[in-house]
């Protein structure tokens, strides 16, 4: 029984990972191979490479990141509510407004502290 329902699935995962491997080796075999100096340099925009790689970095990259991981999950919870909506009814409408009012006191907060300006 556990076979028949996943057995479609591993047999995809299986012919994905073939593919995969017959696409990465036929590159490897049949593509040209003449490196040069210029080709095996690391490119950065154009410009060489200054400084180290191990800088700091400001806090507001962090931070922008978590707010767009924040908003973008609200994002993955509004589609299936808006699948079931007519199910639900007014009490799914009042708790989505009520998880929206959330996030909506959340980005005023971050925008008063000034986390989504930058400088």
């Amino acid at each position: 029984m556990l076979a028949t329902q996943y057995g479609p699935i591993l047999v995809m995962f299986a012919l994905a990972a073939v593919v995969v491997t017959v696409m990465v080796n036929a590159g490897r075999l049949l593509g040209p191979r003449n490196p040069t100096r210029s080709k095996l340099a690391a490119f950065e925009c154009g410009n060489e490479a200054s400084g180290s790689a191990w800088g700091r970095f400001s806090v507001k990259f962090y931070l922008t990141a978590i707010l767009f991981v924040i908003f973008d999950v609200e994002v993955v919870f509004l589609y299936p509510w808006a699948l079931v909506l007519r199910k639900l009814g007014w009490f799914g409408i009042s708790a989505m407004a009520f998880f929206m009012a959330v996030l909506a006191l959340g980005l005023v907060y971050e925008w008063r502290k000034g986390a989504l300006e930058w400088e």
